[in-house]
């Protein structure tokens, strides 16, 4: 029976290469930072979620190494069976305690917590109303939900208030966003999403992945950053970003939420602990994020930095103050020619095309990172007119 799908599969994969829409892996040969190891030689990474530079930080490498020595490899478990330690509660509190709210349950990945999120909350007695441009993990937990489903334009408060209103007659309305949307580094405006939530009494909730360790005052998130965290319902969040880069997740918010997903998430019911050296590792980012504000000060300043210089240098880059930041390109083969030509400057870079990001919208996706010096990013920019010329020749 294979040999009939074979034949398809291999035809869909010549078309996905005919296209230009090839996804390779790259081999990193080392520890990811600013500068990483691969087959041609050392390169400057400009691609990776490593937002405050944590990914090899001495710190968390401690304190994972410890917690190896004290707590073992894995759990072997899951949490209601004889998967939970001591760490796992702390880093539960202390997650709280960052994020301003009232309890936090960990999973083994964002992905996961949004998964089993909408199940185990909303019945076919209700709605949710979600961006057009949220993430797949939260699109395919909607889709394990039997609540109605509402989609609003990206960011467009008067669509979303018009699906409020479409949606008056359901027992409970959950606005589900991204914090901040990671193909175009643009921020969801949640001062204006809690207001309309008042309003049409509402839930919301939101998934800051790309934002918890960084973005705000101090860092504690997009709730912070528009002044609603104490109006967010349920907020979820990785561990394999800025908090250290590696793995896990997390739900949070209020306490009966919460309490309700340990009891019938199935992410969490089915799923091994989170592994101790992780956990300790992730106590160890909040703390290191408590004691200092140097690394959102450089991450900031290397962000500013490189939106200034391109933009002096003529290329599109689509607005904000994200360290995400996509040069637009828009033919995806160029995309990832251009790609190629910044690797061979020894630039790290990946070019991003359909289905990823919409047909035409075809990009190079930079990260900055408090890792990278000024040097760094000057580097990049001067390697980015290079290309572009040897592109034009």
């Amino acid at each position: 029976m294979y040999g009939a799908m074979r034949d398809d599969l291999k035809a869909g994969l010549a078309e996905i290469r005919e296209a230009g829409l090839y996804k390779g892996e790259r081999v990193i040969q080392g520890p990811q930072r600013a500068s990483v190891s691969v087959a041609d030689g050392e390169v400057l990474n400009f691609c990776a979620n490593n937002y405050l530079g944590l990914a090899d930080h001495p710190t968390l490498v401690k304190a994972a190494q410890e917690a190896l020595d004290r707590w073992g490899f894995g759990m072997a478990s899951v949490r209601f069976i004889c998967g939970t330690q001591q760490p796992h509660k702390e880093l539960e509190a202390k997650l709280s305690e960052f994020l301003g709210t009232e309890d936090t349950i960990l999973y083994s990945s964002c992905f996961d917590a949004n998964a089993g999120l909408f199940e185990t909350l909303l019945t076919d007695q209700d709605v949710i109303i979600s961006d057009e441009l949220n993430h797949a993990s939260i699109i395919d937990g909607v889709r394990l939900c039997k609540a109605k489903r509402m989609r609003y334009r990206n960011r467009d408060v008067a669509d979303l208030e018009a699906r409020l209103k479409e949606a008056s007659g359901a027992r409970y309305r959950m606005i589900a966003t991204d914090g901040v949307f990671s193909m175009d580094g643009y921020l969801a405006p949640l001062d204006e999403i809690c207001a309309l939530a008042e309003r049409y009494d509402a839930l919301v909730m939101v998934d800051d992945s790309h934002a918890v360790g960084f973005t705000g005052p101090t860092g504690r998130g997009t709730p912070e950053l528009f002044g609603v965290q104490d109006k967010v319902d349920v907020l979820t969040g990785t561990l394999g970003k800025a908090l250290g880069g590696a793995s896990g997740g997390y739900t949070s918010g209020r306490a009966e939420i919460v309490e309700m997903l340990r009891q019938r998430s199935r992410p969490y019911l089915f799923s091994n602990s989170l592994a101790p050296s992780i956990t300790a590792a992730a106590l160890a980012t909040l703390e290191l994020l408590d004691s200092s504000s140097e690394l959102l000060g450089k991450l900031r300043a290397n962000t500013e930095l490189f939106r200034r210089r391109m933009t002096e240098a003529g290329f599109d880059l689509l607005p904000g103050e994200h360290p995400i930041i996509p040069v637009m390109i828009g033919d995806a083969a160029k995309a990832g020619k251009m790609a190629d030509l910044l690797l061979d400057q020894g630039i790290y870079v990946v070019g991003f095309s359909y289905p990823v990001v919409p047909h035409g919208k075809a990009r190079i996706r930079t990260q900055m990172s408090a890792a990278h010096s000024a040097d760094d990013v000057n580097r990049a920019v001067d390697a980015f007119v290079t290309a572009r010329s040897m592109m034009d020749e």
